[in-house]
């Protein structure tokens, strides 16, 4: 058995990576291998960047997520979503629409993103000029939104509608932005405690062959490909930012949804 740690996400990509990480493990494989998922959140970064030495095996993270900078862990350079996260919608006040109605970056570099605590994205929008309100949890930033503390909350093109309509109900007056998104290279990656090297390398070469067998596609569109067709990111204009934050490995990296 293996311990899984599935935490500090949108529930919507609990299920993806878990239903993977399962069926990876057990595909051509002569034996059941169990996983078990814990969705246990960590508010605090030094205990998220310390989850692979507290009994848990492997998790799913951004690449080059600082919080796991100078931590043991073997580091897979194989992306496991396409790059869909990177694809940033925004959720504003619904007032608003016309400001954000295919705003320009340096418009939107006037106004403040709502960012959770310890989120990657902080540092990374931070870096390329974005002002950045970071604070509390995901319920708690869309909080502020409301109360015009920040003016929006980007999140991932593959849990925006699922997040939207878990967190907003008891909010009134937001909406998910129909015009713009946001893009930074931000595949998501396994890391696996050190002691598990074999469950590394298992990992690495399964990932392969289940991508070549067309798994993996129907997997994910099972997941996301109502996602990806109803937010449209086609017809969305494009503000792109870098993300420095990338191992080297992965430098050239590019979403499947970029053209």
């Amino acid at each position: 058995m293996y311990n899984f740690w599935n935490g500090n996400k949108s529930s919507k990509r609990q299920h993806y990576e878990f239903e993977l990480l399962q069926s990876l493990l057990n595909w051509d494989s002569h034996k059941s291998v169990i996983v078990h998922s814990d969705n246990t959140d960590l508010p605090s970064a030094e205990d998220e960047g310390n989850v692979l030495n507290r009994g848990f095996d492997v998790l799913v993270t951004v690449a080059g997520n600082s919080k796991f900078v100078n931590k043991p862990a073997v580091k897979l350079h194989s992306p496991i979503c396409k790059g869909l996260l990177g694809h940033r919608i925004l959720i504003i006040r619904e007032k608003d629409q016309s400001t954000f109605h295919n705003i320009h970056r340096e418009q939107l570099k006037s106004l403040i993103a709502g960012v959770p605590a310890t989120w990657a994205d902080a540092k990374l929008l931070r870096t390329n000029g974005y002002q950045v309100l970071e604070q509390g949890s995901l319920p708690e930033i869309l909080y502020l939104l409301v109360d015009k503390k920040c003016d929006y909350v980007s999140l991932g093109a593959n849990e925006i509608e699922s997040i939207y309509q878990e967190h907003t109900n008891s909010l009134k007056g937001l909406v998910i932005e129909k015009s713009i998104m946001l893009y930074y290279p931000l595949p998501l990656v396994f890391y696996v405690r050190p002691e598990q090297a074999k469950l590394a390398q298992l990992l690495d070469k399964k990932l392969t062959g289940y991508m070549l067998s067309g798994k993996f596609e129907s997997l994910f569109n099972k997941h996301f490909g109502d996602d990806v067709r109803a937010i449209g990111l086609e017809h969305r204009k494009t503000i792109n930012l870098s993300n420095p934050e990338l191992p080297p490995e992965l430098r050239s990296f590019k979403s499947q949804f970029t053209s």
